[in-house]
């Protein structure tokens, strides 16, 4: 674990050590736990896979058309629920699609229609829905928006915008050219972010003033970006994937601050 580093060509921190892989072909966007089961997602697929075993017992496919973006998903009580958006068509559209945690079925749509950007992260927190709309240079991306046009957005129970903020310079330097992959507030109230491909976690803290989130320190971990949760039952597991490896990744996190 590191400081802080400013600058988009400074090397990553060493990665905290792993206790558990498992191997799940749907492991190619995030990864959302129950603190028993992990669910591996996909675009259009999710995967739910018993921690003790690694061993999958059910799964879920839906039509790419329907679904061509999923990215991030969190559980909050019986519900697997998930950012998902269009991309890389534009204009940005995105929907919250919900599922149930037993069976896997999709129980319902939320359409969000046109928005700040393409939704990739859900989370639950504080009796709130946290969103991210990330925005990207190139592939993706809208024309007059780029990688700095992320935000992070508080929601109420029916999805509604009740506030927002932006990242901070250092962590953008570190998003682009893409965006904000994964979010996860952790059992203590601390927000957790990665990017799209390095191997690496911000803590960041809402401001007392002004809209702009404050960059506490990085973290260094071994999944490359991507989305990620935090176990609610292991105090200090993180959970993301290995794209590459097809693999979801329980890293032990140092949570007191250096």
């Amino acid at each position: 674990m590191a400081a802080a580093q400013d600058g988009a060509d400074a090397p990553s921190p060493p990665p905290a050590p792993v206790s558990i892989r498992l191997a799940a072909p749907e492991a190619n966007q995030g990864v959302a736990s129950d603190g028993t089961h992990v669910y591996a997602i996909d675009n259009d697929r999710i995967g739910k896979y018993r921690i003790a075993d690694g061993k999958r017992i059910a799964a879920w496919q839906g039509e790419r058309r329907l679904f061509p973006h999923m990215n991030s998903c969190t559980v909050a009580g019986r519900e697997l629920v998930c950012a998902a958006s269009n991309y890389p068509a534009v204009p940005q559209t995105s929907a919250v699609e919900i599922f149930d945690t037993g069976t896997l079925r999709h129980l319902r749509t939320v359409s969000l229609g046109l928005g700040p950007g393409s939704l990739t992260v859900m989370d639950r927190h504080a009796g709130k829905w946290w969103a991210v709309f990330a925005n990207y240079t190139g592939k993706g991306g809208e024309p007059g928006r780029d990688y700095r046009y992320t935000l992070l957005v508080r929601m109420d129970d029916q999805f509604r915008q009740e506030a927002a903020w932006t990242f901070p310079p250092a962590v953008l330097a570190r998003f682009a050219p893409k965006s904000c992959s994964g979010l996860s507030w952790s059992n203590d109230g601390r927000l957790y972010v990665t990017g799209h491909d390095r191997p690496e976690i911000y803590e960041l803290a809402l401001p007392d003033a002004g809209s702009t989130l404050e960059l506490r320190r990085t973290i260094g971990f071994a999944s490359a970006g991507q989305a990620i949760d935090w176990d609610p039952v292991k105090p200090g597991r993180l959970w993301s994937i290995d794209r590459a490896g097809k693999e979801m990744i329980a890293s032990e996190i140092d949570t007191n601050r250096p």
